[in-house]
C-alpha cells in the first residue's frame, strides 16, 4: 500500500468521523457507522488510529493544529503592529476560528466542537487543554498586558465566556440568519465584527 493510499485512507476516516460526531455526537457515533461512510474496514481504522478515544482526538487535531498556528501568528501581528490594543488581540483569536466554520471542508467541526462542550467528554478536554491550552494562556497574557487592572479571575471568566460566545457562533444556532444577497463570507465577517466589539466592552467593563 503506498504512502498516498495511506493518507486518503486516513483522511476518508477522519472526515467520516467528523461528520457523524456532528451528527450525532461521541457516544452516539460507533466505529461500525464511521467505517462504512468512510468505505473502509475496521482494521484500517485500529491501523491509523488504534482506538475512538484516539480517533475523536485526531479529528480535534486536524483542524486545532491549522487554527491554533493562524491564531498565534494573528496574535503576533496584532501586538507588534496595535501594542496596547485590545480589539486586534480579540480579532486574532476569534476570526481564525470563524473561517474555519465558514470553511465547506471544516464546516462540521465547529458542530463538532459543540458536541464537546454538550457531552462534556473528559478525555477529549485534557487531550485540548494539553495540547492547545498555551495558546489560551498566550493569549491571556496579551489582554492582560492591555488591562493591567483586571484580576486574573476575571480575565479567565470573561476568557471562558468569550470562548464560549464564540463556539455558539461556529455553530451557527443564533438567532441572526444570513439575508438573502448576502454572501457567506461577508455574514462571517459581520459576526466576527459584532462578537469582537461585544468582547471588547465585555472585558473592559
Amino acid at each position: 500500500m503506498t504512502a498516498t493510499t495511506h493518507f486518503s485512507t486516513k483522511d476518508r476516516i477522519l472526515g467520516a468521523a467528523e461528520e457523524l460526531f456532528a451528527q450525532f455526537g461521541f457516544t452516539g457515533t460507533s466505529l461500525r457507522q464511521v467505517t462504512s461512510r468512510a468505505d473502509v474496514n475496521i482494521a484500517a481504522v485500529n491501523y491509523h488510529f488504534g482506538s475512538k478515544e484516539n480517533l475523536v482526538n485526531e479529528v480535534f487535531r486536524r483542524r486545532m493544529d491549522d487554527m491554533s498556528t493562524k491564531r498565534l501568528a494573528a496574535l503576533k501581528a496584532a501586538t507588534e503592529q496595535h501594542p496596547g490594543e485590545l480589539e486586534p488581540i480579540l480579532a486574532a483569536f476569534i476570526e481564525p476560528a470563524l473561517a474555519i466554520a465558514q470553511d465547506r471542508h471544516g464546516g462540521s467541526f465547529a458542530r463538532v466542537i459543540a458536541r464537546a462542550y454538550a457531552e462534556k467528554n473528559d478525555s477529549l478536554r485534557k487531550f485540548v487543554s494539553d495540547h492547545y491550552g498555551h495558546v489560551l494562556r498566550e493569549f491571556a497574557k496579551a489582554i492582560a498586558a492591555c488591562l493591567p487592572k483586571l484580576s486574573k479571575e476575571d480575565l479567565y471568566w470573561r476568557l471562558d465566556i468569550l470562548v464560549g460566545a464564540l463556539t455558539y457562533a461556529m455553530a451557527d444556532f443564533g438567532l441572526i440568519r444570513r439575508p438573502a444577497g448576502v454572501t457567506e463570507a461577508a455574514h462571517r465577517e459581520h459576526a466576527a465584527r459584532e462578537l469582537i466589539r461585544f468582547a471588547a466592552a465585555g472585558f473592559q467593563q
